[in-house]
This record gives C-alpha cells, structure tokens and sequence, in this order.
C-alpha cells in the first residue's frame, strides 16, 4: 500500500508564490553558538598542543584507541591492500571514472603568459600548483570514494606537489573504496582523522601532519565551522549546504524517471532540496504518483520522505519562459533541462552549478563519472561561484619588466598618480627612473 508523500505544490500563479519560494529556498548555514563554542575549543587544543590534542578528540568521537598518530596514518601496503580487496567491477569503474574525470579537468589547465610590448616591457601572468593541499572526504553516513577522485584528480592535473587526506575512521572501519579511490588518484598521505580537529590540523599543521595551502572537500557542521575559522591561515574551496537539485520538464519524460531523479539528491540527507518545475500541472500529479509508488522500494526512504516533505517542492510555471526566471532565481547547484531542445534554453541560463541537458542525462552521471567535478556551488552561490576545478589550485603571480624607456614614460604617469595620493615615496620611486 503506498503512502501520501507530503510535499509542497506551488504554482507562480499563486498570491503569495514569491514568498513562499522564499522559504522554501532559506537555508541558514551560520553555526549556532554552541557548535561555535566547541570548535574553536578543538582548535585552539591542536593548534597548543598539536598531536596529543589530535590523539585525544580522535579516540573519543571516533571511538578509537590509538597512542601515536602513525596508528591513524595508511601506509602503502594498505593503499594496495585496498585495491586488492575491492572487485574487479568496482577497480574498474573507479579506473574509468578517474579517466574521465581526469580527460575533463585537463581542458582547464591554464598556462602562464606574456608579451612584449614595442619599448621592451614585458608584461604577463605566471601560472604555479599550490605545494600541498588537504581533502576533506565524510566517512559519517556514508563513504564517498567519487569525493576523493572529484577533489584529488583536478589537484593531480594542476600540479600539485603533495595531496594529504583526512577521513574519519569510526571504530577504525574504513571502506576499502575510499582508500582505493585514494590510490587511484594519487593520493600521496591519508590520515584517519575527521570533525573540527582534522581541519584544524591540516590548517595549522602538528607534528606528524603537514600544514597545507588549501583545504577542500565537505563535511558535517562541525567540518564547515572549522574551515570557515581557518580560512585565512590556508584557502578554501567553499563552505557547502545541503545538495541541491532543480528538474525543468516540459512533461514529456518518463514521471519515474524524474520521481528518481529528485530522489537522488533526497538520499543524501534530511536536508536535502528537490525541485521540480514544468508547465504541465498534469505532469506534477504523475511525478507525485510516481514518487509515492517508488518510495517504499528505496532503502534510504525515511531520509527521502523528510527532504521531499520539508525542504522540496513541485511547482507549476506559465511556460517555459517562466521556468527559466526560476532558474536563475534559484540558482541550483543541480540543474536537470529535460526538454525536448534544452540547448535552445543554455544561453539563457545564467546560475547553476552544473546544468544536466536532455532526458537521458541523468544527475547521478555527474556526480559519478560523466568527468566535470561534483563539487558545486550550494545555497544560491551559483551566482558567483564555480564548480570546483584545476583552477581552484592554481595560482596566478602578474609579470612586469620595464625596459628604460618604459619606466621613464610610465614614471611620468605613476608620479602624477601618487604625488595625487600624497604618497611622496610612491611619487619619488617612480621619479628615480624618468630619463630627461
């Protein structure tokens, strides 16, 4: 016997739509005091007294009992031990979803450049890998091995010199996939260490992990706090939400199709968005029948029915002129065009994180092995932010070299400027150089 699926059916038509789009799309990512309170407690304790702080929180949220940190540190043999213990099927999907993901992130490479101007001035950008960067991988409600190939991979391609992992480890269970997704990537250190701590220890450093550059990878809201208190001391990627996905239909896909699309960002938590838009109000009803038939078959049902019931919605639009408003009002970090020419409707899409076109592109191919990265911007930052890439670890340093006659010309110009600003040194610097 199927069961009613509670969730919200809005229409722009409505008095009052504006609002309770609002609402629905409110998403408060600030900790409250108390989390606060805890994290910077944790960081303050592994930036003081380092390992032994490390040790200590490890063992008690984790349940773990080690003395040193090298007991919390995989060695080599695990990373081939891993690979060794995971089927030939599944070796073979994170080979070819690393394949991918790699071809991908290539095209993003940038290289420096330069030119010369006609006096001798050259001028142009210097392109370098950041040294060492750390990821951040959940081993909480689930294990994410396509985490470890979505972060490491781009990191791989731009050069970085050193990749260090931190996943916690509860009761010293790991999934063999995580780690072998590790190897696979070229991970080179892989610390079973997770929450507040873990960060902190990336960011400050201790006396067995090393400070990184940059911190990326998602967490719970203890991992977020601590990385939006780091940030500073090393860069970061994002601080995420909950996922997010937005279907635009035109009523002609498959309802169960669709009903499962939403469910697969629904599975990821409790907190989780699915939207669903079209233009036929029919199409709605087929897609709630669709979802109340398929609910009971899914075996993360109790944290889909609470995500579809507290934070998604069906909305029915005028046309698909309409749709696209909704679109770049809501920003989705998934967008799903399941339309007959969705390449009609790119140039109009101006924020998403990444937009899945047509009927047969799934989300899921995204988040897997499709080869874009699965890191996204959430909570309406689509509208200035990017999907994580080979740029996020890549840095830029401008070039400038003036011939004689350059400076002496340009001089002239900075001296104007800065004797402007009252900044007599800046003037006279500049001044030095101007030949008569």
């Amino acid at each position: 016997m199927t069961q009613s699926v509670n969730i919200k059916r809005l229409a722009t038509s409505d008095d009052g739509f504006d609002e309770s789009l609002q609402k629905l799309l409110a998403w408060e990512t600030v900790s409250d005091s108390r989390v606060e309170q805890v994290v910077d407690e944790i960081l303050s304790a592994i930036r003081q007294r380092g390992d032994a702080a490390l040790l200590e929180y490890t063992n008690r949220f984790d349940r773990r009992v080690a003395t040193v940190i090298s007991e919390l540190e995989m060695t080599q043999q695990d990373f081939v031990q891993a690979l060794d213990a995971i089927s030939d099927t599944e070796r073979e999907a994170l080979q070819l979803a690393a394949d991918r993901i790699r071809c991908y992130h290539e095209h993003q490479r940038q290289d420096s450049w330069n030119y010369r101007e006609d006096d001798g001035t050259l001028l142009g950008q210097q392109v370098t890998p950041l040294d060492r960067v750390g990821i951040y991988v959940p081993g909480g409600k689930a294990s994410y091995p396509s985490s470890v190939l979505m972060n490491a991979m781009p990191a791989k391609v731009a050069g970085v010199g050193e990749i260090i992992m931190v996943v916690p480890a509860p009761d010293g269970e790991l999934n063999p996939l995580v780690l072998a997704a590790a190897a696979i990537a070229g991970v080179d250190r892989v610390f079973t260490v997770g929450g507040a701590q873990a960060v902190a220890a990336l960011a400050y450093g201790t006396e067995s992990v090393p400070k990184v550059d940059k911190i990326v990878g998602p967490g719970n809201i203890y991992v977020a706090t601590a990385k939006r208190a780091v940030f500073g001391a090393v860069g970061l990627d994002m601080v995420a939400g909950p996922s997010e996905i937005l279907v635009v239909c035109d009523g002609e896909t498959d309802p169960d199709w669709i009903a499962m699309d939403l469910f697969s960002q629904a599975e990821h938590d409790e907190d989780a968005q699915a939207i669903l838009v079209s233009p036929d109000s029919a199409f709605l009803d087929r897609v709630k029948s669709s979802m109340e038939q398929l609910l009971p078959t899914m075996e993360r049902a109790g944290m889909i029915r609470a995500a579809l019931e507290n934070r998604s919605a069906l909305i029915a639009v005028r046309d698909m002129d309409e749709a696209l408003e909704l679109i770049n009002r809501i920003a989705p970090e998934h967008l799903e065009l399941s339309v007959a020419e969705p390449e009609a409707l790119l140039p109009r899409i101006r924020h998403a994180g990444a937009i899945f076109m047509g009927r047969y592109t799934a989300e899921a191919l995204g988040d897997y092995c499709a080869g874009p990265n699965h890191v996204l911007p959430t909570s309406m930052t689509a509208r200035f932010s990017s999907p994580l890439g080979v740029y996020d670890f890549q840095k830029r340093s401008s070039i400038i070299m003036c011939s004689a006659e350059a400076a002496s010309r340009l001089g002239k110009t900075a001296s104007t400027l800065a004797r402007g600003e009252s900044l007599t040194a800046h003037a006279r610097s500049a001044e030095y150089r101007i030949q008569d």
